[in-house]
């Protein structure tokens, strides 16, 4: 066989070669053109290095194909990574959770032993003697969970009731003066109002006309403090806005009923005739045990021009001075006003002017009277005459 046969034989059988390798039916790459560029019909030089650098190049490209095909389309390793990342936080925060939960429960267990262990142990005297109780016969066990529960039981009570059936000693006797009446006076929001910044803290101001209302009132009434404050915070309080000491009594957040989230103040805890207490607050609920045993005046909110224990003096006192047998059956008529006094100063100014009225119509009949007398006279002398 002529060399002139065996290179175009060579030539198809590289160009199928590359054909199948890289999957392409175009027209053979400019490297792989070597072959025939280097032949001739004489002599046969085909060059070898064009012909390997054809081969690689196509090796390489199909291996290039071939990473595509199995990388997923479109950044999916990405969001897979992602999720896979994702995943593993979220059982992380639950394995957290629950070592969380697992750390409460024992120190939620451990703290019930411990105030089981406190609360439950019997009692000691001053020698160091344990004092023996109702539940000395139970198992040791049982006598700590029971005695626990008394304790608890107990200091409940105490929050919800007041501390003593009698909240006032008993009234004074001669030669000792008892006003008539008793009353009760609110301290935050009726005398005093609280004010809070960033660089004073909590500071009360104190409402226009209380030295007024203790003076005017002080002769006609046994005024107490009643409040929902503690006698820690409201003690130094009624010291600074009674420095003449009108206030006979001081009652604090201890002595009230607590009922449905309210501080409720029981007037017959008082030891008085409650047909003779007067309780005056700014929330209703503080007297609903006896609703027409309180007057409920409008919450002061700090107003340097406000009258109002200007007017309630002068309400009070003349419920005073009056010499009302119960006190109820007047502040009744003011159980549903959403501001007592101003219905009282209303009231007043509405009797002030029928009185007027009256010694008006009354003075006009006297000169009518007076002149029809007159003329009666003269008639009389006439006919004398």
């Amino acid at each position: 066989m002529s060399v002139t046969c065996v290179l175009p034989m060579c030539v198809r059988a590289a160009r199928g070669l590359l054909r199948h390798r890289s999957g392409s039916t175009g027209p053979l790459a400019p490297a792989t053109l070597g072959f025939v560029r280097g032949a001739s019909t004489d002599v046969v030089e085909p060059s070898t290095s064009s012909a390997s650098d054809g081969l690689a190049q196509a090796i390489l490209q199909e291996r290039l194909a071939q990473q595509q095909r199995q990388a997923p389309p479109g950044g999916e390793g990405e969001e897979e990574k992602e999720q896979t990342e994702d995943k593993k936080q979220k059982e992380n925060t639950a394995y957290a959770k629950k070592m969380v939960l697992r750390l409460a429960g024992l120190m939620g267990v451990g703290g019930a032993v411990s105030m089981v262990y406190v609360f439950g142990t019997n009692s000691v005297d001053e020698q160091g003697n344990q004092i023996p109780d109702e539940f000395d016969k139970d198992p040791p066990v049982v006598q700590q969970v029971k005695r626990t529960y008394k304790y608890f039981k107990d200091y409940r009570q105490m929050i919800i009731e007041p501390t003593s059936p009698k909240l006032l000693p008993d009234p004074l006797r001669e030669p000792y003066y008892q006003p008539p009446y008793t009353l009760v006076l609110e301290l935050t929001g009726v005398l005093l109002h609280p004010e809070w910044s960033l660089s004073t803290g909590w500071r009360f101001k104190k409402r226009p006309g209380i030295d007024y209302l203790f003076q005017q009132l002080a002769p006609l009434y046994e005024i107490v403090i009643f409040t929902s404050e503690t006698g820690l915070t409201a003690f130094p309080l009624i010291d600074s806005i009674d420095p003449q000491g009108f206030v006979m009594y001081r009652l604090f957040r201890d002595a009230t009923h607590y009922m449905e989230g309210h501080h409720v103040k029981d007037v017959s805890c008082l030891n008085r005739d409650t047909s003779k207490v007067i309780v005056v607050d700014c929330k209703r609920e503080a007297f609903s045990l006896q609703p027409f045993n309180g007057l409920a005046l409008k919450k002061w909110d700090g107003n340097s021009e406000d009258r109002t224990l200007y007017d309630l003096a002068t309400f009070l006192k003349t419920i005073a001075l009056s010499g009302v047998d119960d006190v109820r059956s007047v502040l009744e008529n003011y159980a549903l006003e959403d501001d007592p006094i101003q219905a009282f100063k209303q009231r007043q100014a509405q009797l002030a002017q029928e009185e007027e009225q009256r010694l008006a119509s009354v003075s006009q009949q006297q000169k009518q009277g007076l002149s029809l007398g007159s003329i009666t006279s003269r008639f009389w002398r006439s006919r004398q005459q």
